[in-house]
């Protein structure tokens, strides 16, 4: 049983990591008030030899170099002008990592919607969606541990997914890596990026009961 949040970072293979991920709840306290949503899709890179990942080929840089840091730190970028949520996997010194791409709000949705005008579940259905839903809009805690401030993921899973699918990666650069089926979703749920309304599960959003 994993005993830490660095425990739950490492020790097996990222995208097992990733898969595992769904249904834990990511934790944002401000001093506004406390907004949360259990993680509905996440997104495996692979480090050097990722032809998608930031860390391609050994790349260290200011910019990348929490991909470096031990297991459970905060890697916060911007791409196209918003902020993505990563959080950095494996032993320091192995550059590979989970970008959080969808939650399911919550607590704190009110709060969600003044920082962010939209319907669920358009509010948090993408990773840029996401952290402007939460407010998370700068990288003050970019090289941080999980749980060391004021964000977080919990331990353990709050929610159990009913169907874990595992699709290809979303706006990827081009590459050998491109079409690997490295993206995790709770299948049915509604906050799932680009999820089509066909396929929603409108009575549980594909948890088990």
């Amino acid at each position: 049983m994993t005993t830490t949040l660095a425990d739950f970072f490492t020790g097996r293979p990222t995208a097992q990591i990733a898969q595992d991920l769904l249904g834990h709840e990511l934790i944002y306290q401000t001093s506004a008030g406390t907004m949360s949503g259990w993680i509905v899709e996440a997104e495996a890179y692979l480090g050097e030899q990722d032809t998608a990942a930031h860390a391609f080929n050994g790349r260290y840089t200011a910019a990348n170099a929490a991909l470096y840091d031990a297991p459970g730190t905060i890697y916060i970028y911007i791409l196209r002008g918003y902020y993505m949520l990563d959080v950095a996997t494996q032993a320091a010194g192995t550059p590979q990592g989970i970008l959080i791409r969808g939650i399911e709000p919550h607590q704190g949705l009110a709060l969600m919607q003044q920082h962010r005008a939209k319907p669920v579940p358009d509010i948090t259905n993408g990773p840029g969606k996401l952290t402007a839903a939460l407010g998370l809009q700068s990288k003050d805690l970019n090289r941080t541990m999980l749980g060391a401030n004021n964000l977080t993921i919990t331990e353990q899973a709050t929610r159990h997914p009913r169907v874990v699918a595992a699709t290809s990666r979303v706006g990827v650069s081009a590459g050998s890596w491109q079409e690997r089926p490295l993206r995790y979703i709770v299948a049915g749920n509604p906050f799932v990026s680009g999820s089509r309304k066909r396929d929603w599960d409108r009575e549980h959003h594909g948890w088990r009961a």
